[in-house]
């Protein structure tokens, strides 16, 4: 079976990485794929928004299934063309996977269908967002309702850390261009943060192990937003009963919904939940697997990936079950100095060999390439070390073990990914 994976980062290698241990030993492909993906296929420099390349390539080499990892090409509608052409493919189309193209039209959505979510309202023009802010008052979260790397979500704490949020965003120098054209501002939930993926046919669905993400780029949850720094799986927040509960209030209703509203939801949909006094609410809805949570939550599912995808394409995915997770993961992403800032790239990695004598440890390819034969920087965040174990304990010490091995000129990196699980399995 080959199975042509599209993307170029850290996800996409982890998605390939669970593939290759498939007990149906499938061939893969990658486009455009990076240096750690090349150890487990075939690479081809087709990058993920040419879609006609894409699937001038999967019918070339008689690609069995297409999977897309980014978010861009599933919003943009390769799923859509990929169908009208007859391929297989996993990921929903353009019109489901607007559930993270669009906040604006997340929020919609979720306030049409009663889902718990924090208290909203959208804007276009600065002026009225400033007269509602200084209305609402703060903290309240700002957020550019495109697609923006992760990076588009601002939590305020204060009335001009908001204002200036709002004229990044609205204002004459929009730093997330189209993204930021339309701005969803929305109450700031209390609570703990975590990431729930369903893998779904459009009516029935499973859940992979669930994850927490680190945002911040700094010790403690200080700084900027990143694309993420760093995840642990399973996270302990999530017992059984808030599993249940976010089940029954948040995705089936969810999936129940987009089905009513003629735009069936296939693939990966993956909840960003806030557990507040109230319950689970929806922070966000991302239309494919996390990153970096991915790296972590596919090395402890114990089921075939697979055999999972397949029986969500063929209609026979209520006859699966994800068991409960025997592990524990932890990944520390390593990102070069100045980001989520601008950063240099081109800078020689040493070490990545010795990785391989950590026990239970191995590096997930985020942003590297090769350079005259050598390996290099090639991106914001570099690498993910991921560790794993029969405690979370273990699987942290792995993967800081891991992370030693390994160093590159102005290398970033958080001492404390897991420390708020370490903490909740403590008490």
């Amino acid at each position: 079976m080959k199975i042509l994976i599209i993307g170029n980062g850290g996800r996409e290698h982890a998605i390939g990485r669970k593939l290759a241990a498939s007990a149906k030993k499938p061939t893969l492909l990658f486009a455009p794929g990076n240096p750690g993906m090349e150890e487990l296929g075939s690479c081809f420099a087709v990058a993920s928004d040419d879609f006609r390349g894409l699937l001038s390539l999967a019918q070339s080499q008689k690609v069995d299934l297409t999977i897309v990892g980014p978010e861009q090409p599933l919003v943009g509608g390769i799923v859509d063309l990929f169908n009208e052409n007859g391929l297989k493919v996993f990921g929903p189309d353009k019109a489901a996977a607007a559930l993270e193209g669009s906040k604006a039209f997340s929020k919609d959505f979720m306030a049409r269908h009663h889902i718990p979510t924090a208290a909203f309202k959208t804007f276009r023009a600065l002026e009225p967002a400033k007269a509602w802010l200084r209305e609402m008052g703060a903290p309240i979260v700002i957020k550019a309702s495109g697609l923006a790397g992760g990076k588009g979500a601002v939590v305020c704490m204060t009335l001009p850390e908001a204002e200036s949020a709002l004229n990044s965003m609205l204002g004459p120098k929009a730093v997330f261009g189209a993204a930021g054209s339309e701005v969803v501002m929305e109450e700031f939930m209390e609570g703990e943060e975590a990431s729930v993926f369903a893998l779904t046919d459009g009516e029935t669905f499973v859940l992979l192990p669930t994850a927490q993400d680190h945002k911040r780029i700094g010790d403690g949850d200080t700084g900027p937003n990143t694309g993420g720094m760093g995840a642990y799986a399973p996270a302990p927040l999530m017992t059984r009963e808030l599993l249940d509960e976010a089940s029954r209030t948040i995705i089936q209703p969810t999936l129940d919904g987009m089905r009513k509203e003629g735009m069936p939801y296939r693939g990966i949909l993956y909840v960003g939940l806030m557990i507040t006094r109230q319950g689970p609410k929806v922070v966000e809805f991302n239309c494919r697997l996390g990153d970096p949570e991915t790296q972590v939550v596919l090395p402890i599912l114990q089921e075939d990936l697979l055999d999972l995808i397949l029986a969500s394409l063929d209609g026979t995915l209520g006859k699966c079950q994800v068991q409960p997770p025997k592990e524990w993961a932890a990944v520390v992403v390593m990102a070069s100095k100045g980001y989520p800032g601008s950063y240099e790239t081109g800078i020689p990695i040493e070490g990545l060999e010795q990785v391989g004598s950590v026990a239970s440890a191995h590096a997930i390819h985020a942003g590297t390439k090769r350079l005259q034969g050598r390996l290099v920087t090639a991106g914001g965040r570099v690498l993910g070390m991921v560790g794993q174990g029969p405690s979370l304990t273990e699987a942290i010490q792995a993967a800081y073990a891991g992370t030693a091995k390994v160093a590159f000129a102005g290398a970033q990196f958080r001492s404390d990914i897991a420390k708020k699980g370490l903490a909740r399995l403590v008490v």
